[in-house]
């Protein structure tokens, strides 16, 4: 169950460089370029969107971005409620300790 499960490995022979001819130093004739090798067939699935697959897509990310938004604002007005009330029992504690510190 906890055991890595790896993808299958490419099926595609590994592709092959031939070397250059070598030519004298003599001839005038350039060597030819080597032919470029062919590209190597995959067999992963590609992933193709289509319109309702986008529109669905643009509509997750949007609600995922509403949605931490909304969390983000919750815990910023949380903050600000408690900062608040532990301003006012600290107001409320000076008064209570200077009318004491009078009598």
């Amino acid at each position: 169950m906890f055991t890595p499960k790896y993808p299958p490995q490419d099926t595609a022979p590994p592709a092959t460089t031939t070397p250059a001819p070598v030519q004298p130093a003599t001839s005038p004739v350039p060597a030819p370029a080597p032919a470029p090798a062919a590209p190597i067939a995959s067999n992963r699935p590609t992933v193709q969107l289509t319109s309702g697959s986008a529109l669905a897509l643009a509509a997750g990310g949007g609600a995922v971005v509403l949605v931490v938004g909304a969390v983000l604002v919750s815990m910023l007005l949380a903050v600000a409620i408690t900062a608040t009330s532990v301003a006012v029992c600290a107001v409320v504690l000076r008064s209570i300790l200077n009318a004491e510190r009078n009598r």
